[in-house]
């Protein structure tokens, strides 16, 4: 037995693929492939901190201006960020304007740069590292089968965190790997999948 339901368009997806036109899209076009670069995976390691404690459609339907606010996530332009900007950053409302997850961002940033002479490779290579064995993942069949976290998150997160990198817990690690590909827990069932 699976969790998957069919659309209204015919297609099996993961019960929260269908929830709203937003996830639709994600779920449909985003969620679970593989993501590379360094600043399109400092761009999911921020939204991910972002969404902590909140909705991810809070995130995704803010993605527009926290693309603007946050100059594309380019590492470097972050890294760069003065105290002026966090400040218009806190005035923003197309973000979150959490002092803290603001502070995180700019800060991930400055450890992705050091990262590209501490890990070859740099932030994608090292997350990617992260990458669990995909013949040793059983398939999800429901959204009971699909954990929180993992040894690797666990890992990921403890990692990240050594490295100076904030707002990066087992959770919110585990989150990046889905949403990034590192894992696939689309549903057994799942057009996605």
């Amino acid at each position: 037995m699976s969790d998957v339901v069919v659309g209204e368009d015919g297609v099996a997806r993961c019960p929260w693929g269908l929830s709203t036109p937003d996830y639709v899209a994600y779920h449909d076009e985003e969620w679970g492939r593989p993501v590379h670069g360094e600043d399109a995976l400092f761009e999911r390691v921020c939204l991910e901190a972002f969404q902590s404690g909140l909705s991810w459609i809070t995130i995704l339907r803010r993605r527009a201006g926290f693309r603007a606010a946050f100059d594309d996530f380019k590492i470097d332009a972050v890294a760069a960020f003065t105290e002026q900007d966090r400040a218009r950053l806190l005035a923003d409302a197309g973000i979150i304007r959490n002092r803290a997850k603001i502070d995180a961002a700019v800060l991930n940033a400055v450890a992705a740069q050091q990262l590209r002479t501490s890990y070859p490779g740099g932030l994608d290579a090292l997350i990617w590292s992260f990458a669990p064995d995909p013949a040793t993942r059983p398939v999800p069949r429901t959204t009971a089968d699909v954990p929180a976290t993992t040894p690797e998150s666990l890992a990921l997160a403890k990692d990240l965190k050594k490295r100076g990198f904030r707002f990066v817990g087992p959770t919110t690690a585990y989150a990046l790997m889905q949403a990034c590909g590192l894992v696939n827990d689309h549903l057994a069932g799942c057009a996605r999948r």
